[in-house]
């Protein structure tokens, strides 16, 4: 039977029979049998009431079950005349200079759990043994009355032939309330039947001593967020105690803290990206982005664009580069940038798409809203990789724009094809970079490959007669246009780099989108000193003349 919270057994005894010392002393204070629940034959009776339990079947019909949780007890007041357990502690070791500092003796006195737990685990520390929490016991107004703080092998282990710690060791304290609302010691047991840790390095290791303060949590938690390794996390940490054997905490309690920080980034990354677009968006007005879905309301595509980069681009997009080769995002998804070059020939960024897929239905869909986003100028000139979704999507809308092929992934393709031609001693590679890179008119061009096919009888190569058909793509004379000396997308890949330097691995959509307006303002910062420099020598040179 259930009585506000005390289980009683089902049994029958003449009046007077169930005595005080029918329960733990420990329980008296908490345990009320109503009025009336007790029959005239002896037997307690439970209240059926639907707020404290709920009626259990078979063989238990007519039992209520308890409750197990309960309302936080109310903490006694701190009073700063009151001398706290530790100091208490302290003093009596400094009288008797015998056994350990903290001595968890009856009768001492705590204003909170808390505080009783910290007592502990300090006394713990000294003996060379964890603790944890353990059994407790709810009064009839829900509000825990006991508490078991139990050394960290107590009890049995949940699964046979496991590594756990847990072999039944009986140390423990038992706390009880006291009736101004705080807690003391009640009862206390120091025998163990295990080795004790000797060291730092052992105690360390156990749980409740790799505690990491919530100041040091921060700390790490900004580290990790700019893609700081582990090791130098620690290390940083560690400078801030003096030395890396001071920090009381191991590197395996900081991985494990890294892993539920990664974690907790991940939860609800959904509505804090939405979140983040709408602080950006309120932060600049200007800044707009688009995000394109699939049947399931599932984000497919999500592009932005500050208003520095659609500034930007009106003064330098006749000539940009687009290339998809950053993947260290949680959901590995390709993260695609539109770059141009400004005029002091630092790389800009005009805006950046995050694709599920490089299909071309997907790249048709990121060039229209790029160009409706910067006000529907299309660029003269786009430099891209080989990829044939991307041209493909190109030819479909942007096709008044002249399309050039990255110069470094043509003499990629060409070392991945041409096998052992493409030696470090040979002949043809020397050759093969001549016509790319110097040859500028189309005679030149056209003799130069004409002699080169004869001299290493590669006339039928399928890859040299498959590059020779869109030769208008890569050779140098074939342009015609502005490009802003550039050649490839080694300035997309270069911004891709630096992303690594402030993106983590595996890092949330929304964490993404911070570290990339941190990489933004650093790169405006870079252009801003550029141009005070530029207005600083042009003004010494007019006073020169």
């Amino acid at each position: 039977m259930s009585t506000n919270g005390v289980e009683v057994n089902r049994m029958c005894a003449a009046p007077g029979a169930m005595s005080s010392s029918f329960f733990p002393v420990e329980s008296q204070d908490s345990m009320s049998v109503l009025n009336g629940a007790v029959c005239a034959a002896g037997c307690a009776r439970p209240p059926v009431d639907a707020g404290v339990g709920k009626v259990c079947s078979e063989a238990t019909s007519g039992w209520t079950r308890r409750v197990r949780v309960g309302k936080a007890p109310e903490e006694r007041e701190m009073n700063p005349n009151r001398i706290s357990a530790l100091e208490l502690s302290v003093r009596a070791y400094a009288e008797k200079r015998d056994g350990t500092v903290v001595y968890p003796s009856i009768g001492t006195s705590f204003d909170s759990l808390d505080e009783a737990y910290e007592f502990y685990n300090l006394y713990s520390w000294e003996c060379g043994f964890g603790v944890r929490l353990a059994k407790s016991r709810l009064n009839v107004e829900r509000k825990r009355c006991m508490q078991e703080i139990v050394c960290a092998c107590a009890g049995k282990p949940l699964r046979e032939n496991s590594r756990s710690t847990r072999c039944g060791c009986n140390a423990m304290i038992r706390l009880l309330r006291s009736n101004d609302k705080g807690w003391y010691i009640a009862e206390h047991k120091d025998d163990h039947n295990h080795p004790l840790s000797l060291t730092c390095g052992q105690k360390m290791h156990w749980k409740s001593h790799k505690h990491i303060d919530r100041y040091t949590k921060d700390l790490v938690k900004q580290l990790r967020d700019n893609n700081v390794g582990l090791g130098k996390v620690f290390n940083i940490v560690g400078s801030f105690f003096g030395t890396a054997d001071k920090v009381p905490f191991t590197k395996r309690s900081l991985k494990t803290l890294c892993r539920k920080l990664n974690r907790e980034q991940s939860d609800m990354d959904a509505v804090k990206r939405m979140a983040v677009l709408a602080e950006m968006k309120a932060n600049d007005p200007d800044f707009n982005y688009t995000v394109q879905v699939d049947g399931e309301s599932r984000v497919k595509t999500l592009m932005w664009v500050t208003s520095r980069g659609f500034d930007q681009y009106r003064c330098f997009g006749d000539a940009i580069t687009f290339d998809t080769t950053y993947r260290t995002n949680l959901y590995d998804m390709p993260f695609g940038l539109f770059v141009g070059v400004n005029n002091h020939f630092q790389s800009i960024i005009f805006g950046g798409a995050m694709m599920r897929d490089e299909k071309e239905d997907t790249f048709k869909w990121i060039f229209k809203e790029f160009i409706r986003m910067v006000g529907g100028k299309h660029p003269q000139t786009i430099i891209t990789d080989q990829a044939r979704a991307m041209e493909l999507a190109i030819e479909a809308k942007l096709p008044n724009t002249v399309h050039h092929w990255c110069k470094w992934h043509v003499l990629k393709k060409a070392k991945e094809s041409m096998g052992v031609l493409w030696s470090k001693n040979s002949d043809f590679k020397m050759e093969f970079h001549k016509l790319v890179h110097h040859m500028i008119t189309e005679e030149e061009f056209e003799a130069g490959w004409q002699q080169m096919l004869e001299r290493y009888s590669l006339k039928k190569h399928p890859f040299l007669t498959q590059i020779y058909e869109v030769r208008h793509k890569w050779a140098k004379h074939f342009r015609g246009v502005f490009c802003a000396k550039m050649t490839s997308t080694q300035r997309s890949e270069s911004a891709n780099h630096m992303l690594k330097g402030y993106m983590p691995p595996g890092c949330p959509m929304h964490l993404f989108l911070k570290q990339f307006e941190k990489l933004q303002f650093d790169r405006e910062s870079e252009q801003s000193f550029q141009e005070k420099r530029t207005l600083v020598v042009c003004r010494l040179e007019i006073t020169c003349h």
